[in-house]
């Protein structure tokens, strides 16, 4: 199914006022009980405020409160092309390409991009990985500018399900001290676990997980279906998107990152819903 295009977004939303009824019909409907009289109606749109008031008391409701646009000065179909772009691109976007494309500021665009990373990880969310399904385990050094496994870089657990989700979490060490309870809270007792064989995995039996590795220290990738190779494919995507758009993310932004590439990689099967899916997911009050 063909991805929707720019000029398709430019018609659905060609100005302000079509995002802002977007952002009401989907938080509210279009006819609501008013939360101060309790009468139901369709309320009506004001002209010199973002927000809509009742018919019948005249009580007003703001869209924009409690989601990322809350208290913007920046025009919100800006907002929804900047949701639009971070959904049609394979590696992200950085603030300077947001700078340009929207005509913001560089400090309004970098606001932008992070905001939206960070409800493109609510909206991704968590479910639990495994069961029935491998998962696979692996440790990444991410960041930095210098050799790998320096101080600069930071530690981040990556956990993906075959043919499913992948979770990536930045940790204060690649200890197991710190390894095995984020397995823990994201993967279902007894599961099937394929990692390397790095020390931070040997308690994973103890915990009750089926744990098998290979060495890649001995140049061994595969044993039969223990392999880690679809959360190093996950890994190239991410260092790519960094490395290619970013140029280097630092570790205090870097969780916002990890959930940006976790949605895209989760939506990977269906990237043309990404958009909608977005569009959709603004908070209910």
């Amino acid at each position: 199914m063909a991805r929707f295009g720019i000029q398709q977004f430019f018609k659905r939303f060609p100005d302000d006022d079509a995002c802002l009824d977007h952002l009401m019909k989907v938080r509210y409907g279009e006819v609501l009980d008013c939360p101060k009289c309790g009468k139901r109606g369709k309320f009506a749109r004001l002209t010199k405020v973002l927000a809509y008031s009742c018919p019948s008391c005249g009580h007003h409701i703001h869209p924009m409160e409690g989601t990322i646009f809350e208290r913007t000065h920046t025009p919100l179909q800006k907002w929804f092309y900047a949701l639009f772009l971070f959904t049609t691109t394979r590696h992200g976007v950085s603030s300077r390409e947001l700078q340009r494309q929207l005509g913001v500021t560089l400090k309004t665009a970098w606001r932008i991009g992070h905001e939206i990373r960070k409800y493109m990880a609510e909206v991704d969310g968590d479910d639990l990985l495994g069961g029935k399904r491998v998962v696979e385990a692996d440790k990444a050094f991410i960041g930095g500018k210098d050799k790998r496994d320096q101080d600069d870089k930071t530690v981040v657990l990556g956990i993906v399900e075959r043919n499913g989700d992948v979770v990536a979490r930045a940790i204060p060490s690649k200890e197991a001290q710190f390894v095995i309870p984020r397995i823990l809270a994201h993967v279902k007792p007894g599961s099937r676990i394929a990692t390397d064989e790095a020390k931070a995995f040997k308690p994973l039996i103890e915990e009750g997980f089926r744990h098998g590795t290979v060495s890649h220290r001995a140049k061994e990738y595969v044993r039969g279906d223990v392999h880690t190779n679809n959360i190093e494919a996950f890994w190239a995507i991410l260092k790519r998107g960094i490395s290619g758009c970013h140029i280097w993310v630092s570790p205090q932004h870097l969780p916002k990152y990890l959930g940006e590439f976790e949605f895209r990689f989760n939506m990977r099967k269906q990237p043309h819903l990404m958009f909608d899916l977005l569009l959709a997911a603004f908070p209910r009050p």
